[in-house]
């Protein structure tokens, strides 16, 4: 299977594509560009607007309040001079920069009264999508049946090169990309126009913007009140510009207006925004290796890891401030994968994937799709092998704190020796190294266990006593020895030698059948395609610009359960507690509560939307195309959505504008910030 006999019918994906277009779902992440054959349905369920209105060339459209935040969330603007919106947890980063023991803006928040107190972001920029164009013609330009997929790929590559180009040539912060659908049977060349000088404007103290933080994560109901607000400047001509204090709030085309009157059971909601990655399309062998093998060893190794950090964070308040951020990092995507195994096995998503192929190979008999369903299993069986040792790797060996700061040390010019000590601490890292390997020692296969590695465990006889060794000789063990440190030393030693194993010996071969894979994924969703059962087919998400409705609802998660779709104040005094630090609320949201008449002051609710990651930050829209919510998390019973989209069962969860309102004027009392804003009639 080295060589690609695919034909490309540009006419049958086009044809497939608006056939899609005409079925119903509350699943999907829709092209903005292709609304207009989806814009029915949104109108019959409570859509007013038009799809010019969601995306427009030639004039002003809700594509233009909309931004790529930072290159992996979303935001939108919400007023005529730049006023930005976007999640507490994607500003974080930037927030943290500008925090000290002085001005501590994580903890106690932050609220520039004035212009001139808005504080710049170096590193920070937004991206606003300018077009969107089907490209697919002239990216295979040249293409012929039988070429090989290697010069494929080269051929691709020098065209899309070219359409980038092409699409900059004026500068002026353009950007550009071209990007593969459907596994490469369509491709998209999306420009952009990019600013460099955004600014924080505000943000609600952590106890706010991150309440529940692990506890809550993926959970339902939420009470967190995940937003930050930034500016965008531009120069004098509202042009992109690097950073000035000679520049100016930028002028939107266009922006959100604000619909604080709030959401019901059933409202319409629209999410206009940059979803990361989904597989929604992929064969039913690859469905098993993440339900029933891949995440269950991940969420094992990283519990371990997890247990360990918490039982020291428990016994020191230094130590739980070291290691908060790196324990909610590891804990973030454990959790959202023991939601996604259970989703996938509930929904039984591999026995219907099968079936599913089953019918399709029954259709392509004669066609040039026979058998491919077949060849992908194989591949992809054969390619587990290898995906378990890599993750076995990246979720043992490659963890180790004090090795890759050794490795960090040797291969970069300025080593963040400082940082890497402040927020260190080595009976952790010396634990894990111990719980971790002797898992890797166990459950790698032994014809891939790399030789040096077999080496240092007959001299050292256990995991422990190399651990002993490690962590006992490295001059990395402490900052006042790193100057002493050559590459002999055994931490260093142990980084490189278990990475050259990895990027020597396994992902040569995990790169060998992927390609391989990825070409019969073409034909395979071509053929889909082709055969139409299931109806709705829309691009994996690919953090290009999509559109995803839905509606307002709560759900069932199991049997005797019943989750309404809105939180409330009520329920953040019910969690309040100063003794957990999740938990632990700012008095200025208990005073308010003690004085009455906000129990019910509305904080999250969820909905049907479908999204992934890079939809945080996201704008939540209502039937008029007025700002309701600020997407940020989904719910855990639903997060198996990047495979397999459940209606029932799938919620994204949101911010309620009326709760950042509150918090603005309440909190930050803000109010001028509000002034900005226009509100819907």
């Amino acid at each position: 299977m080295h060589k690609g006999r695919l034909t490309i019918s540009l006419a049958m994906v086009a044809i497939s594509l608006i056939s899609a277009f005409d079925a119903s779902a509350d699943e999907g992440m829709w092209l903005p560009s292709l609304i207009g054959q989806r814009i029915g349905d949104m109108q019959a369920k409570g859509f007013k607007l038009s799809a010019e209105d969601i995306y427009s060339i030639n004039s002003a459209s809700l594509k233009d309040a909309v931004v790529l935040f930072g290159g992996g969330c979303t935001g939108e603007i919400v007023s005529a001079e730049g006023l930005l919106l976007t999640n507490h947890h994607c500003g974080y980063s930037h927030i943290q920069k500008h925090s000290s023991v002085e001005h501590d803006y994580l903890r106690d928040g932050f609220w520039a009264m004035d212009r001139k107190s808005e504080l710049p972001c170096p590193g920070l920029w937004v991206r606003i999508l300018e077009r969107m164009e089907d490209v697919t013609s002239i990216v295979l330009q040249g293409y012929s049946e039988g070429m090989e997929e290697e010069n494929r790929q080269k051929l691709v590559s020098e065209n899309s090169a070219k359409l980038v180009r092409e699409a900059t040539a004026d500068g002026n912060g353009l950007v550009a990309s071209v990007e593969a659908m459907f596994y490469g049977n369509s491709y998209y060349l999306f420009v952009y126009r990019q600013y460099d000088d955004v600014r924080l404007v505000g943000a609600p103290p952590s106890s706010i913007g991150k309440f529940g933080g692990d506890t809550d994560n993926w959970m339902w109901p939420r009470h967190t009140g995940d937003f930050s607000m930034f500016r965008v400047y531009a120069d004098a001509q509202n042009n992109p510009a690097p950073y000035s204090e000679g520049n100016r709030p930028y002028r939107p085309k266009r922006f959100f207006r604000i619909n604080d009157k709030g959401v019901n059971e059933g409202d319409f909601t629209f999410i206009y925004g940059f979803p990361g990655k989904t597989r929604e399309y992929i064969h039913s062998a690859e469905v098993g290796q993440v339900a029933r093998v891949s995440d269950p060893q991940k969420i094992a190794l990283r519990t371990l890891r997890l247990d360990i950090q918490k039982k020291h964070m428990a016994q020191s308040q230094d130590i739980r401030i070291r290691y908060s951020a790196k324990n909610a990092n590891v804990a973030n995507a454990w959790k959202k994968w023991q939601g996604e195994s259970a989703g996938l096995v509930k929904n039984r998503t591999e026995e219907e994937k099968k079936a599913y192929e089953e019918r399709f190979e029954a259709w392509a008999k004669g066609t040039e799709y026979e058998g491919v369903t077949l060849k992908l299993g194989e591949l992809l069986r054969e390619l587990a092998r290898w995906e378990n040792a890599i993750d076995l790797y990246s979720e043992s060996a490659y963890t180790v704190e004090m090795a890759k700061m050794a490795d960090n040390y040797f291969t970069m010019k300025d080593p963040p020796l400082d940082a890497f000590y402040k927020d260190w601490y080595l009976p952790i890292d010396k634990e894990s190294f111990v719980a971790v390997m002797e898992v890797f020692d166990r459950e790698i296969e032994e014809g891939l266990k790399p030789q040096w590695y077999l080496k240092q465990m007959k001299k050292f006889k256990s995991v422990g006593n190399w651990a002993d060794h490690i962590f006992g000789k490295s001059a990395f063990r402490d900052r006042s020895l790193v100057s002493k440190a050559d590459k002999k030393d055994p931490a260093y030693q142990f980084y490189t030698n278990m990475y050259d194993w990895y990027s020597k010996e396994l992902r040569p071969q995990q790169r060998r059948l992927q390609s391989e894979i990825d070409l019969l994924y073409r034909l395979y969703m071509k053929g889909q395609m082709e055969f139409g059962e299931g109806g709705d087919f829309y691009p994996d998400a690919n953090l290009t610009l999509r559109v995803a409705y839905g509606k307002v609802g709560g759900y069932s998660p199991a049997d005797g359960i019943w989750y309404k779709p809105v939180s409330t104040l009520k329920g953040i005094i019910e969690k309040d507690n100063p003794e957990v630090f999740d938990y632990n609320i700012p008095q200025v949201l208990r005073d308010i509560y003690a004085e009455g008449g906000h129990e019910n002051q509305p904080v999250c609710f969820i909905a049907t939307n479908h999204t992934t990651g890079g939809n945080s930050g996201s704008p939540v829209i209502d039937g008029d195309g007025n700002l309701i919510g600020i997407n940020f998390d989904r719910v855990w019973e639903g997060t198996m959505s990047d495979i397999c989209f459940d209606p029932d069962i799938c919620r994204n969860i949101s911010l309620d504008i009326r709760y950042l309102l509150f918090v603005v004027r309440n909190v930050g009392h803000a109010g001028h910030l509000i002034d900005e804003m226009v509100f819907a009639d």
